[in-house]
């Protein structure tokens, strides 16, 4: 089937922030709980809704998830405007070239929407112009691996079939959300932190070193 949608996670896939919000992430929660987390339960929740990260770090602790999530976004923006998010290299010709060809673009993200929108406002991106369509963590039910933000932004952008779907995204749970989706192409991406071992272990059907790779993907 010839695909319709392609949705992207944002940070590490479409979108360069060098860690930080994993980093403000770990801060937030080991402010709240007295002790360091350790880096692999914070792995374990890349790409998860970060209200849903927060509640599982914190499993034990007193602190409520409200004031933490609070805190990481406090963080998370003092360190965007030390060092603002860019795109990732030769994804804004990528979107550019598949919205020329009629193929929606849609952004799922497991930031909250104000997170994401000043995010794209330091990038430019707006809806109409570079994108079809944004949706958040704080927009669905679940966050990943729930599929539920790809079916909203199918919804948003009037695609009707899971298997014209792309998704792609540089974590576990982003490949767990495709496939959840059963989206016809399950992409993983090579430009975050988890790598092709680690991703190669989740059900996708292709690893690329990044998003700039799909236009090339799709002409095959």
């Amino acid at each position: 089937m010839t695909i319709e949608l392609v949705a992207l996670d944002m940070a590490g896939t479409t979108v360069q922030e060098g860690g930080a919000v994993y980093r403000a992430l770990a801060d937030a929660v080991a402010a709240a709980a007295g002790a360091p987390v350790p880096a692999v339960e914070v792995q374990r929740w890349m790409g998860a809704d970060k209200r849903e990260a927060i509640a599982a770090l914190l499993a034990g602790a007193p602190a409520e998830v409200e004031p933490v999530f609070d805190d990481f976004r406090a963080r998370l923006a003092a360190a965007y405007l030390d060092n603002p998010p860019t795109a990732l290299p030769g994804v804004e010709s990528a979107l550019a070239e598949l919205r020329g060809r009629g193929v929606k673009v849609a952004l799922t993200t497991g930031f909250s929407r104000d997170v994401a929108d000043g995010i794209l406002d330091v990038l430019g991106w707006r809806v109409g112009a570079n994108l079809d369509a944004v949706v958040t963590a704080d927009e669905v039910a679940a966050g990943r691996p729930a599929p539920y933000m790809i079916f909203r932004a199918m919804e948003a952008t009037g695609v009707h079939s899971a298997a014209a779907v792309l998704t792609a995204g540089d974590t576990v749970l982003d490949l767990r959300a495709g496939a959840n989706a059963g989206a016809g192409y399950v992409v993983g991406v090579l430009t975050g932190s988890q790598d092709a071992a680690t991703l190669g272990q989740e059900r996708h059907t292709h690893l690329l070193t990044g998003v700039a790779e799909i236009p090339l993907l799709l002409s095959r």
